[in-house]
């Protein structure tokens, strides 16, 4: 299996793209908003979810490991492919998933392209009461907002705020599908950078009516 590929972008196309890697041109499908990101001719670090069926093995192609796992456990969720799952994370960040899962917000998930809004309800139910997918190597962290965003940016800092919140009402002793509804309802009120004091306090306030 294939998990990571590092190489040179040849080509882009609609839904795939074929990266160079030392003379083996590799083709891998993916989303509109990792092809975003790539350039012809420059290099490229791309996380791989490895599809292999009797009629078919493809390299489904991810700018973070986070999304990667998402696309995973979005495959878990019963009548949720691979391109149905790969529209979702184009029209939903994984912290937006989140939210959306932690509100029941189905109407969020049913923007993605050929998300009806049953499945979407389903989706949403599935994955309210799980904790983020670790993927290879994370801590049990969702992938920053954006593709390719730095460790230290705003999105991947509220990231890191909505786990330790989640961690800390959980060791509390509130339920997690509780912990992580108030999470996502203080987060929506925090603006682009979160505390970890503010929204604890904002969640628990939450949970207290």
């Amino acid at each position: 299996m294939i998990g990571k590929l590092k190489g040179v972008v040849d080509t882009i196309g609609e839904g795939e793209a074929i990266l160079d890697v030392h003379g083996v041109g590799y083709l891998v499908f993916a989303g509109a908003r990792t092809l975003r990101n790539l350039q012809i001719g420059e290099a490229a670090e791309l996380h791989i979810e490895t599809e292999v069926r009797e009629d078919a093995f493809k390299l489904w192609a991810f700018a973070s490991e986070g999304e990667r796992a998402w696309f995973a456990r979005l495959k878990e969720v019963p009548g949720v492919g691979s391109k149905v799952a790969a529209a979702i994370l184009d029209a939903l960040t994984p912290d937006d998933l989140m939210n959306a899962s932690a509100l029941e917000d189905a109407g969020a998930v049913s923007r993605a392209h050929g998300v009806g809004k049953k499945l979407a309800a389903r989706v949403v139910s599935e994955l309210k009461d799980k904790a983020p997918p670790s993927g290879r190597g994370l801590a049990a962290a969702p992938a920053p907002s954006g593709p390719g965003a730095a460790p230290n940016s705003p999105a991947a800092a509220a990231s890191g705020v909505r786990l330790d919140a989640v961690s800390a009402l959980t060791n509390l002793g509130y339920d997690r599908t509780d912990a992580q509804r108030a999470v996502a309802e203080a987060l929506a009120d925090a603006g682009d950078d979160p505390e970890l004091d503010a929204v604890l306090k904002a969640a628990l306030k939450e949970l207290a009516r």
